[in-house]
């Protein structure tokens, strides 16, 4: 898949889980506030959704910043 095009794909939040990422979705809200997990597009008047490269950029810096701590 090319990244242009993984760019483009979008994830819900059922799809989170299936990722490891189990959290609240008032947690989740905390956590972009905060900057801390990538923000959510707005898809609809009810639905949301995260830009795929974006969380898994952000698996991949989490998984970065327990090699550097170890």
């Amino acid at each position: 898949m090319t990244a242009h095009i993984q760019d483009r794909l979008l994830l819900t939040r059922g799809d989170l889980p299936k990722l490891g990422i189990r959290v609240s979705n008032s947690t989740l809200l905390r956590l972009e506030a905060a900057g801390k997990f990538p923000k959510r597009v707005r898809i609809g008047d009810h639905s949301v959704a995260w830009l795929a490269s974006e969380i898994h950029a952000h698996i991949e810096a989490l998984a970065s910043e327990r090699e550097r701590a170890a």
